[in-house]
């Protein structure tokens, strides 16, 4: 099977698999309700804690994980770390922009989390322990989430510099980066104003 195809076959399965939004299935299902209906609006993860609750919420997580873990690993098992990003950032499109869902979904943290943890567990947890350090410190979800994105790159260099098919690796990660930037502008907005909402293990339901 030729490059381009096994390419595009990533490309398809990774959306098609990222198109299944795990927070509105949750939603609709169990709550009866759309997610995108309530508190921030948002198909994601922090919104599915605040409005639905904790236990509703974990199979929204375990659902992301597997979506992103299946893809990436297909990806991986096709085309290795090369193929990982290219089927997982495919399935972060999916989950931003999903074909079920009328092309109004998440923003893709979890699911590009799982795709780095397939990539290189190294880089993942640099990531994550970033992560939790920001956001114990400032509360902002968000804010963990845009930094700990941006260092992916950079880690990626320090360990892959080298790594058969690095620039387009390097290329897909600095996109990735961009459009978690661009899917948290308004959070970024919030943060600059001091406005954002603080992370609590309490959440909160609405009705």
């Amino acid at each position: 099977m030729s490059t381009p195809i096994m390419i595009l076959i990533l490309l398809v399965v990774g959306y098609l698999l990222g198109s299944i939004n795990s927070a509105l299935v949750v939603s609709k299902s169990l709550m009866g309700y759309d997610i995108r209906t309530k508190g921030s609006g948002n198909a994601g993860l922090t919104n599915s804690l605040r409005v639905m609750g904790a236990k509703p919420t974990l199979l929204v997580l375990v659902g992301d994980i597997a979506k992103g873990a299946i893809a990436s690993l297909i990806g991986g098992h096709l085309m290795g770390s090369l193929g990982v990003l290219i089927a997982g950032s495919a399935a972060i499109v999916g989950h931003m922009f999903p074909l079920y869902f009328g092309f109004k979904g998440g923003k893709g943290i979890l699911v590009g989390a799982t795709m780095i943890a397939v990539f290189d567990w190294r880089v993942f947890c640099v990531a994550i322990i970033v992560f939790v350090v920001l956001v114990a410190i400032s509360k902002w979800v968000s804010l963990g989430s845009i930094v700990a994105t941006c260092t992916v790159p950079f880690l990626t260099l320090y360990w892959h510099r080298g790594d058969q098919g690095f620039v387009p690796m390097m290329v897909i990660l600095f996109v990735m980066v961009a459009a978690v930037v661009y899917m948290h502008r308004g959070n970024i907005v919030r943060i600059a104003h001091g406005e954002e909402n603080k992370f609590s293990l309490h959440s909160k339901k609405e009705k």
